[in-house]
């Protein structure tokens, strides 16, 4: 795997882990009580954005280093499927 294309799986992995870490430990207005005026009551108080980049980063790393031992350590690919799972 190149350079580029370990960056570019890197990307892939810390957006879609982005989009599982957000949800998590969030707090919103309604819960707190503290409703602003003209803001949704559903709406996040304290939002803690670099906490959870933070997170992400970490868990897209960990994630990475696993992609990255079985395909380049290993040798696994999508061509090994069928070796694996019996009927692919």
């Amino acid at each position: 795997m190149g350079w580029i294309s370990g960056i570019a799986i890197y990307f892939i992995i810390w957006w879609v882990s982005l989009f599982v870490i957000l949800p998590l430990g969030v707090r919103s207005q309604i819960d707190d009580d503290d409703v602003i005026l003209g803001t949704a009551h559903s709406a996040p108080s304290n939002a803690r954005m670099g906490r959870k980049l933070a997170q992400t980063t970490l868990l897209a790393t960990a994630i990475f280093a696993v992609f990255y031992i079985v395909t380049q350590v290993y040798g696994f690919g999508p061509d090994d499927l069928p070796h694996i799972i019996p009927g692919t």
